[in-house]
């Protein structure tokens, strides 16, 4: 598998990571300006799971370090994929309820506070498992992003006040993705190895953890998203027809 050694490239993709982390939903307001967000977010995970095997057939299959892919999934043992999955699935409610939080009070409210959150989640918890990195300045960002989540979510109480719907609806659905969100990794990261160079036995390489990871998101799909087109938080129910009826191929790019 290609792998990366270099502190300056890892730190760069990190920041890619970020800005693709931070934008993508925006491709769900655009979307969503013809289908509700739980017809969209099927698009969306089959988008993470085709992905997520292109790279391990490709940068995942390459490269002289780790295990291949393929091989890699042969010797992994039953708590590996188990971890990986779980994850998917954890994360995946966590997502829906924030997309249904962007539906209901915006991006610019749901997206600071939600992933806010998870932010300051996972950095503690990462932390307190393998305590590496400068902890002053780790938790001195944690602290700014805390007061950010603050400030945010008192200027959209204030926005709304006057307003008929409850104005903590979108801020407590954000704040239960954000949670949930937090604690995500720790199930992936159990899952996979410690070194690239020399992968232990029956653990998961990044590339193998991202598809289990994607299918796990994948299949808990007819679960939560279900429950979501039926029973949305906002918005009217939708169906598994109004998903098949639009035989465009844009919005699915989208």
């Amino acid at each position: 598998m290609i792998t990366i050694h270099s502190y300056s490239i890892a730190v760069l993709l990190c920041f890619i990571t970020m800005l693709c982390w931070g934008s993508w939903a925006n491709t769900q307001k655009l979307a969503t300006r013809k289908w509700s967000f739980p017809l969209f977010y099927w698009d969306y995970a089959l988008g993470v799971l085709l992905l997520s095997l292109l790279f391990a057939f490709t940068l995942g299959s390459s490269g002289t370090e780790g295990r291949s892919f393929l091989s890699d999934l042969s010797q992994a043992d039953t708590n590996s994929l188990l971890l990986a999955f779980t994850g998917g699935v954890v994360f995946n409610l966590a997502n829906l309820l924030l997309v249904a939080a962007i539906d209901i009070a915006g991006m610019a409210v749901a997206f600071p506070v939600g992933i806010g959150l998870a932010l300051v989640i996972g950095v503690i918890t990462n932390y307190v498992a393998t305590p590496v990195g400068n902890a002053w300045l780790l938790f001195a960002g944690v602290a700014l992003v805390t007061l950010a989540i603050v400030l945010d979510a008192i200027a959209y109480r204030r926005k709304q006040a006057g307003q008929t719907q409850t104005p903590i609806k979108g801020i407590v659905v954000s704040l239960i993705a954000g949670v949930l969100m937090g604690f995500f990794y720790r199930f992936v990261a159990a899952s996979m190895i410690t070194d690239f160079s020399m992968p232990e036995a029956g653990k998961l390489t990044p590339y193998s953890a991202s598809v289990i990871f994607a299918l796990g998101l994948l299949i808990s799909n007819f679960i939560w998203n279900t429950i979501f087109m039926y029973k949305p938080l906002s918005g009217e129910k939708v169906t598994y027809a109004d998903y098949f009826a639009e035989k465009g191929i844009g919005l699915h790019l989208v």
